[in-house]
């Protein structure tokens, strides 16, 4: 699946707008579809903000939460009560409170295996879309959420790990991380990450310079390689931008 063009680089002045910019883009895409709503959530340090914006008295009660379903792109592969488990941190910040039970899609992680957990959500994720196969013209989500992490990766999609070079199947086991913690994961792939109508990256902290930098100079990393059919978007605040290109403070 052919992904779109560049991304748009929009800058914020630091965490806390970027996760209020962030927000107001998620109910943009909730706002512009009637019917039933896909989201695709992401873990790691980048959305905590978010979630706990949407949790919040000012964004939960504008969520449409019986129309809304939520998904993730990865998962590591440790119980659903483990503290590293990134669904578990997305429904303690904002979903069980509001969210029915059957909206929200977790990763199986009670499998025996990665493989095991990635087959069974594949299923899941091609039941709710109806189709073992995307149509470029019906994307499966409205929105997903990404990170990048020190390494470029995005998802649990490692650079020269062969799980990025996945275009057939919807999820995979990604029995080793490049990065810490270094547990199993299941990851969904580059296709299916890509059907969406909008893809939205949150970079934000100095600690971020380094990667921001050699994605911003077009390094083949998963993050730069990870395009949505729609629109591909990088919210970065000050802090993420290299010197160079740092505005005034």
């Amino acid at each position: 699946m052919a992904a779109a063009g560049q991304p748009k680089l929009i800058v914020a002045a630091d965490a806390e707008a970027l996760a209020q910019a962030a927000a107001e883009r998620v109910m943009a895409r909730i706002g512009a579809n009637p019917g039933r709503i896909a989201i695709c959530l992401t873990g790691g340090s980048s959305p905590k903000k978010l979630y706990q914006l949407l949790g919040g008295d000012s964004w939960r009660g504008k969520i449409p939460w019986d129309r809304v379903h939520w998904f993730i792109g990865d998962e590591r592969f440790v119980a659903e009560s483990d503290p590293l488990n990134n669904m578990a941190v997305a429904r303690a910040a904002f979903l069980d409170r509001d969210a029915p039970s059957g909206h929200v899609h977790p990763i199986p992680t009670a499998t025996e295996n990665p493989d095991q957990g990635a087959a069974a959500y594949a299923r899941e994720l091609q039941a709710f879309y109806g189709s073992e196969s995307l149509d470029p013209a019906r994307p499966l989500f409205d929105l997903v959420l990404m990170g990048a992490g020190p390494d470029g990766h995005t998802a649990s999609l490692f650079p020269g790990y062969p799980e990025i070079e996945e275009m057939q199947r919807w999820v995979v086991g990604v029995p080793k991380a490049n990065v810490a913690p270094f547990v199993p994961r299941v990851s969904l792939t580059l296709p299916v990450l890509s059907s969406c109508r909008e893809m939205l990256f949150e970079i934000a902290g100095h600690d971020k310079q380094p990667i921001l930098t050699r994605l911003l100079n077009g390094e083949t990393l998963p993050a730069v390689r990870a395009r949505s059919n729609g629109e591909t978007v990088w919210l970065v605040d000050q802090a993420a931008l290299p010197e160079e290109i740092r505005g005034p403070r």
